[in-house]
């Protein structure tokens, strides 16, 4: 393989399994709710962060896999899809037309050697469309940055405990934390510094995103989106993980005892009535983490309001016991799946011994139709 149709293979297998793991995820949350997990939000947080990981990783356990079947550890292992399927046909499993077969199993090299010589209409259109989504988001992601750092710039310096800077503006009505390459900043609105409930809650919020590293997912989430801009699997597995962040948030500040729970939900409501006069700019504003969101839906059947949900999450707010435990349990067959899955995706690295036979196959199966067209144009003559 070149450089390209192995970034390519990479692309179009990390695209095809955010897919199919984010089915695999939605499946297993609805077990955990089933179990008595509903409220366990930090270790459905972790395991959706672990699928990911895994997605990440795809080229470097396929490569550890094949590195293994070439020293000889796992040669007789075949996980492949494409190949199991092509065996499952060679023994009798279902008919079909062979050399109609054999066109769907090389359809992902046909679409990828297409796409790298740009042949075909099809194939072209998919490029455009790529390097179009792919350059929108670029320049989005450019201005929004731009927007944030000028709000930041412009707001005023408070207190600073190491890394972290806590910063009034005049600009904002909503609290938001953000990083830059090496500070933390916090940035509270100026008319918070009168309401002393509403301080309160604010800080502790946005400095419990920075005790979860919510900032450095945020960061990840938003550098990648240009880049899975087409893929609506990517957006639905980010807005997951926002949800699901907010929620773990609201619960570990409350717990905290340091923050009374009326006063939390009050100013979660006084904050969320203000940002509906917000501006334009602090919308576009990204990466970074905010107190609340007011025209976000949650992913409910019953498509309450995301706020709403966060209000009647914090008023049933319970620990979750055996939080460890139950992620080491959910952890080893959710990782074992997706792993599975990387590698039965992979496309096939050399000719199989099926493979070769499916095309000795088909390459029968037109000569014999050669052979039986020769012999009707003689009987006809």
């Amino acid at each position: 393989m070149t450089a390209g149709e192995t970034l390519l293979d990479a692309f179009i297998n990390a695209n095809v399994l955010l897919m199919i793991c984010l089915s695999f995820w939605f499946v297993l949350r609805a077990a955990m709710q089933h179990l008595g997990l509903r409220y366990a939000y930090g270790t459905q947080l972790r395991l959706l962060k672990l699928m990911f990981v895994v997605i990440a990783l795809a080229p470097f356990i396929a490569a550890g896999f094949r590195a293994l079947q070439s020293g000889g550890f796992a040669r007789g292992v075949n996980i492949n899809l494409s190949d199991a399927v092509v065996a499952y046909y060679l023994n009798g499993g279902f008919e079909m037309d062979s050399s109609r077969f054999e066109a769907m199993v090389l359809m992902r090299d046909s679409f990828s050697l297409n796409i790298l010589n740009a042949e075909g209409w099809g194939a072209q259109a998919v490029i455009v469309m790529f390097l179009l989504g792919l350059g929108l988001g670029v320049v989005r992601l450019a201005s929004s940055v731009f927007c944030l750092w000028r709000i930041v710039n412009a707001s005023y310096d408070w207190r600073q405990f190491g890394r972290l800077k806590l910063r009034l503006s005049d600009r904002t009505l909503v609290p938001f934390s953000t990083r830059g390459l090496r500070n933390y900043y916090v940035v509270i609105p100026s008319h918070m510094l009168s309401e002393t409930t509403e301080l309160k809650v604010a800080l502790a919020h946005e400095l419990q995103h920075i005790r979860q590293g919510d900032l450095e997912w945020e960061v990840a989430m938003e550098a990648l989106k240009p880049v899975f801009y087409l893929n609506p699997a990517y957006h639905l597995w980010k807005r997951q993980v926002e949800y699901l962040r907010e929620l773990i948030c609201d619960k570990e500040v409350i717990l905290r005892g340091r923050v009374d729970l009326r006063a939390y939900c009050e100013t979660l409501l006084s904050v969320c009535q203000k940002t509906l006069r917000r501006d334009r700019a602090f919308v576009v504003a990204v990466p970074k983490v905010t107190l609340v969101t007011a025209d976000r839906k949650a992913m409910v059947p019953r498509k309450r309001s995301f706020l709403e949900h966060r209000i009647h999450s914090a008023l049933e707010v319970k620990r979750a016991r055996f939080q460890h435990l139950v992620f080491a349990a959910l952890s080893v067959p959710l990782l074992a799946i997706t792993t599975l899955t990387t590698l039965a995706i992979q496309s096939p690295g050399d000719w199989s011994q099926d493979r070769l036979m499916l095309s000795t196959v088909v390459n029968l199966d037109r000569l014999d139709e050669i052979n039986r067209l020769s012999t009707f144009g003689r009987l006809r003559e």
